[in-house]
């Protein structure tokens, strides 16, 4: 018997497929971008939801994924065992509340996409807007953080500064007293910070393309 979880499992799933998060796959099947979000999944009277078949028909479309592909996404015969690490949008991650002083997710207002297990507890994901990253990161690619992996020059980063920006930047070079940053996007300036300045680094683990 299919339960409601099963199938929006299946969706999340699929929409971890393509290396998207629910609203990401969502917004590719031309569908409202709440369509998929866990309020959406409940009545207001709190019952269970069904998604509808026009957005799951969508949403297989826009992906290019079979119906027998959905079905053994439903059943989980078709993948690796998932781990549901929290995601917000890059832009909102500067905001006070959503990490501690170390760089772990914290607090209300995180999202949730289905990855592969990546064998860290405290791993998240941003999800990048515009273009001020391209060509590393477009629109809508989801970056996979972990704040626990040791980070070395060349990696690529996210970092964050004790004035409360958050940026994605290739580390350069790091001494006991600054930090050095390489663009992803070769129209903009290398960064150069004072490690007085700098609260936290990530290291960023994989990325959507």
């Amino acid at each position: 018997m299919l339960t409601h979880s099963d199938i929006w499992n299946a969706v999340d799933r699929l929409a971890a497929r393509a290396g998207l998060s629910a609203s990401g796959l969502a917004k590719k099947a031309g569908l409202d971008p709440t369509t998929f979000n866990k309020s959406k999944r409940i009545t207001p009277e709190g019952r269970p939801r069904w998604p509808s078949t026009e957005s799951v028909s969508k949403s297989l479309d826009a992906t290019n994924t079979t119906v027998d592909t959905f079905v053994s996404l439903i059943t989980d015969r078709g993948g690796a065992s998932t781990q549901a690490v929290p995601l917000i949008g890059l832009a909102e991650a500067g905001a006070g509340g959503y990490f501690d002083d170390g760089g772990f997710p914290v607090g209300k207002g995180w999202d949730e996409i289905a990855f592969p297990s990546v064998n860290d507890e405290h791993a998240y994901a941003l999800e990048v807007s515009g273009n001020s990253m391209e060509p590393a990161y477009r629109d809508g690619t989801i970056i996979l953080v972990s704040p626990t992996s040791p980070v070395r020059r060349g990696d690529r980063v996210v970092v964050k500064t004790k004035d409360g920006e958050v940026m994605a930047k290739e580390l350069k070079r790091r001494t006991s007293k600054s930090v050095e940053l390489r663009s992803l996007n070769p129209a903009h300036k290398e960064r150069a910070l004072s490690v007085d300045d700098v609260l936290w680094i990530a290291r960023i683990m994989w990325a959507s393309q």
